[in-house]
């Protein structure tokens, strides 16, 4: 089943049960500032949630890009790491609570009108003193004992506000992803085998200021499932990056490298056509709601994944601008349900193609350093790059530190973060300096005067 057709059912089923659709909102919060991009499905409906605004229908569903970055060192080593991706979700505003909700979750899940998974392949988790909702898997739903695992973990709080127990739902891969006699290979262990699918939140208690937890008067449910999850099952392929979300772009990166890349033929390789595959998607949709390449806030994450893309591209042998031409294989991929990659794609290219271009200026130069400093420290035996050369990258090539960290990292060394800041510091001081020595001298603009951070 493709992604789209995953997607489509899941508005579709959600629409037959009374819910209206919400589009998917821009990855920029509109008046939220506690959130520098939208991270999951209920972000854009926080004012729902709170009650500052009553929605014409208390039913919501929706398809929500979302971008994550907290784990960025982690995108393409694993199975399912990434910085964009969709959230499918539904929603009730005081409208309908847990039996409802598990009801439609095992009728979407099971029923072969909608997704058919095998009803012996699922298993719930349930938080401990939920047994209101193990009730309803048990006996309603004829989920067995056995099957519904109780964890503490199970309760979605995040401090002072609405908060409440969560049922998450897993699908069993099979004997290929992990051996039963595993005693992390269970629903919520660590394994492969056990993937989560969706989360269903119960949102029935206010944490209040004193720590202490009262029931909310108005009930509301808050659910995630992930698509790209959802088509690696039903695309029965061994990772998100296998489905078609992703293997057009992987497929065109290898083409663009070469006949010496292959997809599946170097591990080293496929890492990085992974991280290519997953951030030219985050950046050709940020750039479409309007983030640009810069060296603060949100500009910045798009700066960094752009030239860690960048030197991924240089170990395929990718030696010139080419991310750029990704971008219309996102739209082909995901068009069909936001326009806007389509509709913007000039626009999107030229602002990847400019950013691309100026990386390359340095990128060669810099990369032969960090090479030597690498090897000259195992040479000696040390395990790290000291903060004064990582600076003298970041000053002289424009190597941000995270970038060096990142390079370090894959050679199992670390970088002198706070000898960094230090040499960083003088280096302000030195240009706060200059600053004054010109202005006593009334001069106009001298060498140091609109001295700004390497980008």
């Amino acid at each position: 089943m493709k992604a789209s057709e995953i997607r489509s059912k899941w508005l579709a089923f959600f629409e037959s049960k009374g819910h209206k659709i919400e589009p998917s909102a821009s990855l920029v919060p509109h008046n939220d500032p506690s959130l520098l991009w939208i991270n999951a499905g209920m972000a854009p409906l926080k004012s729902y949630f709170d009650g500052r605004v009553i929605p014409d229908n208390p039913r919501i569903a929706n398809s929500q890009k979302c971008i994550r970055t907290n784990d960025i060192e982690n995108v393409g080593k694993t199975r399912r790491h990434h910085t964009f991706f969709e959230m499918l979700g539904n929603f009730s505003i005081g409208d309908y609570f847990k039996e409802e909700v598990i009801t439609w979750a095992w009728e979407f899940l099971t029923s072969p009108e909608w997704i058919g998974f095998e009803p012996d392949r699922l298993s719930v988790t349930v938080y401990p003193e939920d047994e209101e909702a193990f009730r309803y898997w048990n006996e309603k739903i004829g989920l067995p004992a056995e099957r519904i695992y109780k964890l503490d973990e199970n309760f979605w709080d995040i401090g002072e506000g609405p908060c409440g127990p969560c049922t998450e739902i897993f699908y069993d891969r099979g004997d290929k992803y992990g051996d039963l006699s595993d005693p992390e290979c269970w629903p919520g262990g660590e394994n492969e085998r056990f993937l989560e699918v969706w989360n269903l939140v119960f949102s029935q208690f206010n944490h209040n200021k004193d720590g202490s937890y009262t029931p909310l008067p108005n009930k509301n449910i808050d659910t995630g499932a992930g698509l790209e999850r959802f088509a690696s099952i039903l695309q029965d392929v061994d990772s998100n990056f296998d489905t078609d979300l992703f293997r057009p772009i992987i497929n065109q990166t290898c083409q663009i490298a070469g006949d010496s890349v292959r997809y599946g033929a170097n591990v080293e390789h496929d890492i990085a056509l992974k991280v290519i595959a997953d951030h030219i998607r985050t950046v050709a949709f940020a750039v479409g709601d309007g983030v640009l390449p810069s060296n603060e806030g949100r500009g910045y994450i798009i700066r960094r994944l752009l030239r860690r893309a960048v030197r991924y591209g240089k170990s395929l042998g990718v030696d010139r601008p080419f991310l750029h031409e990704l971008v219309a294989v996102v739209g082909d991929i995901m068009g069909v349900y936001y326009p806007e990659v389509v509709e913007k794609r000039e626009f999107i290219e030229k602002v990847i193609r400019t950013e691309e271009e100026r990386f390359h200026e340095t990128l060669s130069d810099g990369l032969a350093l960090l090479d030597e400093l690498v090897r000259t420290a195992m040479t000696a035996g040390q395990k790290e790059i000291n903060g004064p050369d990582a600076f003298k990258l970041y000053d002289t090539y424009g190597f941000p530190f995270d970038l060096t960290e990142d390079y370090a990292s894959e050679q199992g060394m670390t970088v002198d973060r706070e000898g960094f800041d230090t040499a960083m510091e003088a280096q302000r001081d030195r240009a706060r300096s200059a600053r004054q020595d010109t202005g006593s001298m009334n001069v106009q603009g001298g060498p140091l005067a609109n001295f700004t951070e390497k980008s």
